[in-house]
C-alpha cells in the first residue's frame, strides 16, 4: 500500500522484499535514469547477498567512486549498486564519501542493522516513525497514511503553516512521524529493537581562506562548471529550466557547453505580459543552437488542473504550484531529469533578506514590550516586526517572510495565542549564528528555513507526482564547500545582488540577462486565486476570522498565498 500511494513517482517498475526474520519489509518504486534495464530494479542485493538497499536520488561521484572499488564484481550501471559495494568496502563510513541527492535505507543481513541515510543538503526528503515498537519509513507523508497503522493527526501543523507558509522539520503533519535531519543516518538494531541518530556529515567550520575577487571568481566558475556536467549524467532524456534569469541561464549556457548531445530546454510564460520573461528566455536560446520548448499557462488552465494540483500536494506549502506546472510540461515532452537553479540565490545573495538583515539586527534592539504591541499595527510589514519579540534566528525569518502574526494564527486555529508563541519561537535550530556576518546570517536562514522546508520540499514532491527528477547543481557538495571558503564580504557585501556569481561567468552570460531587475519565478496567482470558486466560496472555512480574511481577499486586500494557506487549514488532503 505504500508503494502504491507513491507510484506516481516510480513509473518504470516496483519490488518489495519481505524480511521475514526481523518483521521487517523494503518496498521501492522505480524512476529509472541509470542502466534502464531490468538489471537496476530494486530493492538490490550486493554480490554476496549481504547487504539490501531501497535508494532514491542520484550519487554524482558514483564512477570515481566505482574506479575505487575494483575488486567488486559489478553486474550493473547503476549508481545503486555502487552504494551497496561502497558499504561493503567501508561500511557506514561510505555515507561520507557520496555526493548528490540521496535517501534511502541499507539492511545488513549479518548484523541484523538497517540504516536509513539521508544526504547533506536534505534535497531528497526522507520520513520515518519509531513509535509502537516498529519502525516505518517513506519519501512522502502519504505513504504513512496509506498504511494500516493509526498514525494521528499533529493538528500543531496548523500554527506552523500558518505562521512559514511550510511545515518547518523535524515537523509533520502526523504525530509521530518526523524527518530525517540532513546529513544524518539513523542505525536501526533489529536485535536490540533499539535506534540511534548520528551525523556522518560533520558540521561546516568556516575558515575563510578566499580574499582575492579573481580568485574567488575562478573558484566558483570551475567548480559549477563540474556540477553542471556530473548532474548532466543520465541514460534518460534530460532537459534544463530556463527562467531567463541570471541562475538558469548560466546552467543553460554550462549544459550546452558540457553536452555532447542537443541540449533541450524548456520555458514557463504567461499571457499576463508582465509576469512573462519571455524576451530574456529568446536572449539565450538565440545563442543556443537546441531543442527549446516554452509552455503557456493559463488562468484556464490552473482551473482545469486545481484538483490534481491539491491532490499531488504532500504536506501543505504555498510555493508549490509553479513547481507542478514546470514538472507536467518537463514530462509530457518526455524529461525524466531536468536542471534547475535553485540554491543561487541563498548561496550568492539573491534575496531581500540579505540587504534587510542589518536593519533587523537594530530593530531586535528594541524593548520586547514594545515589539510585541506592533501585532496591532495596520500594515502587515510593521506587524511582522512582533515577531522579533522572540530575539533569535526564528523571529527575525518570520520578520522576513511570515504569513499571519501569531494573534491571528490563535484565531484561526482556537488556540491561546501564548501556547502559539511557545511553538513557534522553541522551534529547535541546528546552529549558532551569533558569530556570523549579516550575510552569513541571513543564507542560513535562508537555506534552512526557506530553501528546506519549502522550496526543496515543494520541488521533490511536485516533480516526483509527475515521474520527473529535479537536480540542483548550485547545491552540489564541491561547489558549496568552494563557497564556505570564500570571505563573506566577496558573497554578500557587493553592490549588486549574486555580484560574484555574475563576475564569475562575466563573459558568458549576456549584459541583458543581469543587468535588469530581478523578477523571480512567479505567476499570476492573484487573479487567478480571485478566479477560483473554491479560494473564494466563504462556505470551505468553519471559522469566523478566516471567512472575513477571504472576504478581504476577493477585495484585493489579503495577499494570494495567505488566502491559498487558509484554503490548505480548512480544505486539507
Amino acid at each position: 500500500m505504500m508503494c502504491n500511494a507513491m507510484a506516481h513517482g516510480g513509473p518504470d517498475g516496483e519490488g518489495i522484499d519481505f524480511l521475514g526474520e526481523i518483521g521487517f519489509a523494503f518496498g521501492h518504486r522505480r524512476l529509472a535514469l541509470l542502466d534502464l534495464t531490468e538489471a537496476g530494479h530494486q530493492p538490490m542485493a550486493d554480490a554476496s547477498k549481504q547487504f539490501l538497499i531501497t535508494y532514491n536520488g542520484e550519487i554524482y561521484n558514483y564512477l570515481e567512486l566505482k574506479s575505487q572499488l575494483t575488486e567488486y564484481p559489478f553486474m550493473t550501471g547503476t549508481d545503486t549498486e555502487v552504494i551497496l559495494a561502497g558499504f561493503a568496502k567501508w561500511g557506514p563510513a561510505v555515507f561520507g564519501k557520496l555526493q548528490g541527492m540521496f535517501a534511502f535505507c541499507l539492511y545488513d543481513h549479518k548484523r541484523s542493522i538497517s540504516y536509513l541515510v539521508r544526504d547533506p543538503g536534505g534535497i531528497k526528503p526522507l520520513y520515518y516513525s519509531d513509535s509502537g515498537g516498529r519502525v516505518v519509513f517513506a519519501s512522502e507523508i502519504k505513504a504513512f497514511k496509506a498504511t494500516d497503522y493509526d498514525f494521528k493527526e499533529d493538528t500543531d501543523w496548523k500554527v506552523y503553516f500558518l505562521a512559514f507558509g511550510h511545515i518547518p522539520e523535524p515537523f509533520t503533519t502526523l504525530h509521530s512521524v518526523k524527518s530525517l535531519p540532513k546529513g544524518h543516518f539513523l542505525t536501526i538494531s533489529h536485535k536490540t529493537v533499539s535506534i540511534t541518530l548520528q551525523r556522518f556529515c560533520q558540521r561546516d567550520i568556516n575558515q575563510t581562506l578566499i580574499h582575492e575577487d579573481d580568485i574567488a571568481e575562478r573558484s566558483v566558475s570551475e567548480d559549477l562548471k563540474l556540477a553542471v556536467r556530473s548532474h548532466l549524467l543520465a541514460d534518460a532524456k534530460i532537459g534544463v529550466f530556463l527562467s531567463g534569469g541570471i541562475d538558469s541561464s548560466i546552467l543553460t549556457l554550462l549544459a550546452k557547453e558540457a553536452s555532447s548531445s542537443q541540449l533541450h530546454t524548456l520555458s514557463i510564460n504567461f499571457n499576463e505580459v508582465e509576469f512573462s520573461e519571455q524576451k530574456y528566455q529568446k536572449i539565450i536560446t538565440d545563442l543556443l543552437d537546441n531543442a527549446h520548448t516554452t509552455c503557456m499557462v493559463t488562468d484556464n488552465d490552473f482551473e482545469q488542473n486545481f484538483e490534481q494540483i491539491m491532490k499531488a500536494i504532500d504536506q501543505p506549502s504555498n510555493d508549490c504550484i509553479n513547481s507542478w506546472f514546470v514538472s507536467k510540461y518537463a514530462r509530457e515532452l518526455g524529461f525524466k531529469a531536468v536542471l534547475s537553479g535553485v540554491g543561487a540565490d541563498e548561496m550568492f545573495g539573491g534575496y531581500p533578506s540579505f540587504r534587510k538583515m542589518k536593519i533587523i539586527n537594530l530593530l531586535q534592539k528594541m524593548p520586547k514590550s514594545v515589539l510585541g504591541l506592533l501585532k496591532f499595527a495596520p500594515s502587515l510589514r510593521i506587524r511582522r516586526l512582533c515577531y522579533l519579540s522572540f530575539a533569535n534566528p526564528i523571529g527575525q525569518y518570520l520578520c522576513l517572510r511570515g504569513f499571519f502574526t501569531p494573534d491571528v494564527i490563535a484565531k484561526l486555529v482556537n488556540m491561546p495565542e501564548e501556547r502559539v508563541v511557545a511553538l513557534l519561537k522553541d522551534l529547535p535550530l541546528s546552529c549558532d549564528l551569533s558569530e556570523m556576518t549579516d550575510g552569513e546570517k541571513a543564507s542560513w536562514i535562508e537555506t534552512n528555513l526557506y530553501m528546506q522546508n519549502q522550496l526543496l520540499k515543494d520541488t521533490d514532491v511536485m516533480s516526483m507526482s509527475h515521474g520527473l527528477e529535479i537536480r540542483l547543481p548550485y547545491l552540489d557538495q564541491n561547489l558549496l564547500s568552494t563557497l564556505r571558503k570564500i570571505d563573506p564580504a566577496l558573497k554578500f557585501e557587493q553592490e549588486r545582488p549574486k555580484e560574484l556569481l555574475i563576475k564569475s561567468f562575466i563573459n558568458l552570460l549576456p549584459r541583458a540577462i543581469w543587468d535588469r531587475p530581478k523578477m523571480g519565478f512567479t505567476f499570476p496567482f492573484m487573479a487567478w486565486l480571485k478566479q477560483n470558486d473554491k479560494i473564494t466560496n466563504t462556505d470551505n472555512y468553519q471559522n469566523a476570522y478566516a471567512k472575513a480574511l477571504i472576504l478581504k481577499f476577493k477585495k484585493g486586500k489579503l495577499h494570494w498565498s495567505k488566502a491559498f494557506a487558509l484554503y490548505q487549514v480548512f480544505n486539507g488532503n
